[in-house]
């Protein structure tokens, strides 16, 4: 097969905006490679398109705060709408306890720059989100600049403008491993339609990047983890503005898309089939009585089980994404781990590591808190409190 400069394993969103930001920079023997048949068959169509800068740490509020300036001029740079509307993220506290934890985070918000987030009050949580029982959240914090995005608008643009500006797709091709030369280098990669010789791999897998990364012989801590969206029968009950409504507590959240309302609660982990994205009816059962419970104009209206889903995060160990060369393997790069957060950070996970192959370097922001080495050297991103 003919060979490429850079090969980027996985067309979803993350690849997609790699294989942007690499041309963009200059770069035109790219060839990005996916098993699939198409575009937005994996996490990425799965995704429910929240976008926020609410976060616990500052290489997350910064990683945001970037990549909503690019969703700002993304259809001047990329030529088509990403469909972010800042409706809103309502961080709702149901004991002091989550109180203080919210507000911990808003200090390191306001640190990082997120300076329009702020404290809210019970009264305020009427107004915002009215839908909420009364009664229920004793306060919590508000992001008026955050909100909504199209996932699969956000890849098709991506993968478009790579497009033109020289990048290759190239569907239905598996990656089968790697040939690497006696200095631990990849020289080619291995697919069910021949041999690929290249300089760089970009393993952008999601929740296939550690079986991917070890046909290299490299460790990557990442592993998926399931997570369902219950979506009601169409209606009209709660307003399309409504901002995403979050009880810090146990995560369970709402939101509306599509003329329907959206119901998130985080499942309990991989339940021994990690790969397998089948919803579960009893955690459909669970999350619409937690809905009748909080939301109780949702008591009239049932789940459409199926409208429901189910996809896969790509969780790494602290919960952040993993961004640079693999230790051991350094022309092959990562860009892997993201923890649900994936599709809202692409666009600055992507022109961070296309700074860091051009240039050797990071430009837009100071990312080493991302490097692959950190769960080596024992210095792995803090714990949050928040999703």
């Amino acid at each position: 097969m003919k060979p490429a400069a850079v090969v980027i394993v996985g067309a979803g969103v993350m690849g997609a905006s790699v294989a942007y930001h690499l041309t963009a920079r200059g770069w035109r023997d790219v060839l990005v490679l996916d098993r699939s048949g198409g575009p937005g068959r994996g996490s990425t169509g799965a995704a429910a398109g929240g976008f926020r800068a609410q976060y616990a740490t500052a290489i997350n509020v910064r990683l945001s705060l970037l990549a909503r300036e690019k969703f700002v001029r993304f259809k001047d740079e990329i030529g088509s709408d990403p469909g972010y509307q800042p409706a809103g993220y309502l961080w709702l506290a149901t004991t002091p306890a989550e109180l203080d934890i919210l507000r911990a985070a808003l200090r390191v918000q306001w640190d990082a720059g997120l300076y329009e987030a702020v404290e809210v009050n019970a009264d305020d949580i009427v107004r915002l989100s009215p839908a909420v029982a009364p009664g229920v959240a004793l306060g919590g914090t508000f992001c008026p600049s955050d909100g909504y995005i199209a996932p699969l608008r956000i890849l098709d643009g991506y993968l478009a403008a790579a497009r033109r500006n020289g990048a290759r797709l190239q569907w239905g091709t598996n990656v089968t491993g790697f040939q690497v030369d006696g200095s631990g280098h990849i020289v080619s990669v291995e697919t069910d339609g021949g041999r690929i010789e290249t300089a760089y791999v970009i393993n952008a897998a999601g929740a296939w990047a550690a079986g991917l990364a070890q046909c290299a012989g490299v460790p990557v801590p990442v592993t998926p983890l399931r997570r369902q969206v219950a979506a009601t029968v169409p209606c009209t009950l709660l307003p399309p503005q409504t901002p995403m409504t979050i009880f810090a507590g146990d995560g369970f959240h709402f939101r509306v898309r599509d003329d329907r309302v959206l119901l998130l609660w985080p499942s309990p982990g991989v339940s021994g089939r990690p790969f397998d994205i089948r919803v579960d009816p009893e955690w459909l059962s669970a999350v619409a009585r937690m809905a009748h419970q909080r939301v109780p104009a949702l008591r009239t209206v049932d789940v459409d089980a199926a409208a429901s889903w189910a996809g896969l995060y790509e969780m790494s160990p602290d919960k952040h994404a993993i961004i640079g060369p693999a230790p051991g393997c350094d022309n092959l790069y990562l860009i892997n781990g993201s923890s649900g957060h994936g599709v809202m950070h692409a666009p600055a996970l992507g022109a961070l590591l296309a700074e860091l192959i051009t240039d050797a370097r990071f430009s837009s922001l100071d990312a080493t808190a991302l490097r692959p080495s950190r769960f080596a050297e024992g210095a792995p991103n803090p714990a949050s409190g928040l999703l």
